[in-house]
């Protein structure tokens, strides 16, 4: 067979939902200014559908910083990966900021933060040691133990019971390897917005030897009283041997970081094969990584605004009857039920009707017969946008109850050509 000759027969897990929905429910076009509105098919929406927790992406100082920034430097600088020619004191210098901000020894700056998590364990661990991991852990999480050579034990999501159990099989087995034992999990799970259970997985410490890896995109900039992630929210942040977060959501940029004690910092600047065969972080992003860190750290308003719209979006979402799940931090789900064809007319219906954008997830990505609408709140969203969209969703939910919507998917192909 034909390598290509498969592709006809099986599109992927998200690739079936191509024809029915490209350009409408699957790689929408939204343009303009980052803001709460923007234009969708060429009519004004209120957004929540963007990784701009803090609401710096559109920041007169940030854009200033960014502008300054590419002109000094351009986008090539530096030329070349951090090992051979890409090292500068910018860099080296948000490493210390962010490693006094999360309160660990050392930090090393990732030119991008999917590939930097592939790449750390991949680095920290070979074919002796064990991973235990949570269930829904982010594709980065998983792409990264495809590369492990090793044994790894899932436990289902926050179940720390059997996150124990897996942990005295991992125990037994490294006596018999000679290796030890990573457990993975997120500060913040990005779909469903509930927390991992920092605080419980900590306490294992007490009786199993591990180290802990978590991924807190979600929790850095938003989780903590300074924002300093989830481990700062739970108390337990000196517990986390190695810690890792993005730009792409409270920084409203591109890249990442890791941090943990100077000597496991320099292992990984040494063994990370996505950073030492890969270009370094363009000085215009690093500078603007920069700005953006000390507004984090001097600014707490920005913390607060988000969480004033958060508090506000989910307790009217709550009080209108509908289920977010668990969700302990900004990440705002709203739990529906039916398939494929509701899901479409919900999400048709919010964006042409109501001109509200959000983001749908269905199965695979959620159970078969849930429909998952995710709310991304920012500091930039304002009371009157909660207020609008709180009744939106509720009249929505109302002829989804009642089903009022017609069988059939709609024809986004027809909002197009009216657009146009």
């Amino acid at each position: 067979m034909d390598i290509f000759d498969k592709i006809s027969v099986n599109k992927g897990s998200l690739g079936q939902y191509q024809e029915a929905g490209h350009g409408y429910f699957t790689f929408p076009k939204l343009e303009g200014e980052i803001a709460p509105r923007m234009k969708f098919m060429g009519r004004e929406v209120l957004t929540w559908s963007l990784n701009n927790y803090l609401g710096l992406a559109n920041n007169p100082e940030v854009r200033k910083t960014d502008r300054e920034a590419a002109e000094k430097y351009g986008l090539a600088y530096p030329m070349g990966a951090r090992m051979m020619s890409g090292q500068t004191s910018m860099h080296e210098k948000y490493e210390a900021m962010a490693a006094e901000f999360v309160g660990k020894d050392a930090a090393y700056l990732l030119n991008y933060g999917y590939m930097g998590m592939v790449s750390i364990i991949d680095a920290l661990t070979d074919r002796r040691d064990i991973i235990v991991y949570d269930s829904e852990s982010h594709a980065c999480i998983l792409d990264g133990l495809r590369m492990h050579m090793g044994k790894r034990f899932v436990y289902p999501h926050n179940d720390i019971a059997s996150c124990e159990k897996q942990l005295q099989r991992a125990e037994k087995l490294a006596k018999e390897t000679g290796g030890g034992i990573l457990v993975i999990t997120e500060g913040v799970f990005g779909m469903a917005g509930d927390l991992g259970k920092l605080d419980e997985i900590t306490a294992l410490k007490k009786k199993y030897n591990f180290r802990l890896l978590v991924d807190d995109a979600h929790g850095f900039g938003t989780m903590g009283q300074t924002g300093a992630g989830t481990g700062e929210h739970f108390g337990v942040q000196d517990e986390i041997d190695v810690y890792f977060a993005t730009f792409a959501k409270s920084m409203a940029g591109i890249g990442g970081f890791v941090a943990s004690t100077r000597e496991v910092v320099n292992y990984l600047m040494y063994n990370m094969r996505s950073q030492i065969f890969a270009k370094s972080l363009p000085m215009a992003m690093t500078v603007g990584a920069i700005k953006r860190l000390e507004m984090l750290k001097s600014m707490p308003e920005l913390k607060e605004n988000l969480w004033k719209i958060v508090n506000a979006l989910q307790s009217g979402l709550k009080e209108a009857g509908l289920d977010l799940g668990k969700t302990q931090s900004p990440v705002t789900p709203v739990f529906l039920k039916g398939g494929v064809t509701e899901a479409s007319q919900v999400t048709h219906d919010l964006r042409q009707n109501y001109n509200i954008f959000c983001s749908i997830v269905i199965y695979p990505v959620v159970p078969k017969g849930v429909i998952m609408l995710r709310l991304i709140p920012t500091a930039a969203h304002t009371l009157e946008d909660v207020e609008y969209t709180v009744k939106a969703f509720k009249e929505v939910a109302r002829k989804l109850e009642t089903n009022a919507y017609p069988k059939e998917i709609p024809d986004f192909r027809a909002a197009a050509v009216e657009a146009n």
